[in-house]
């Protein structure tokens, strides 16, 4: 198991965040990208929802977690709306990996997929694209 601090870990999901491409970032409008130690009810209650496009999960863990409106679903925009939150969850990702490595990659991939369901990707296709 692969264990960082907080700080570690919040650097490493900064770094994922940097590798997107300019032009995905700049698409983001009104996301809020954060770090939790762990997923509680309120993060397992969003999955059972109908409009849920799916979250990051690998071996019952759940590593990250899209919860707002897709792009392509949004009819109006989302002026004055709360922001959609993507959270990338520490504890699971240091229990799934084994070396820092894995758990660097593995975060990489976390943002990737969760940001993909906001521009409207579901897991399907998110994981035939390797996230």
């Amino acid at each position: 198991m692969a264990r960082m601090t907080d700080e570690e870990f919040e650097t490493v999901v900064e770094e994922a965040l940097a590798n997107i491409p300019e032009r995905f970032l700049r698409a983001l409008d009104n996301v809020a990208i954060v770090v939790e130690s762990e997923p509680d009810d309120y993060h397992f209650d969003i999955l059972d929802e109908p409009g849920c496009r799916g979250a990051s999960v690998r071996k019952d863990e759940l590593l990250g977690l899209y919860d707002g409106v897709s792009l392509p679903d949004r009819a109006d925009g989302c002026e004055g709306d709360l922001p959609d939150v993507i959270t990338v969850f520490k504890g699971p990702h240091e229990r799934c990996f084994c070396s820092r490595a894995e758990l660097v990659d593995e975060v990489g991939k976390t943002v990737v997929h969760e940001i993909g369901h906001y521009f409207g990707i579901d897991d399907a296709r998110l994981h035939e694209m390797g996230y």
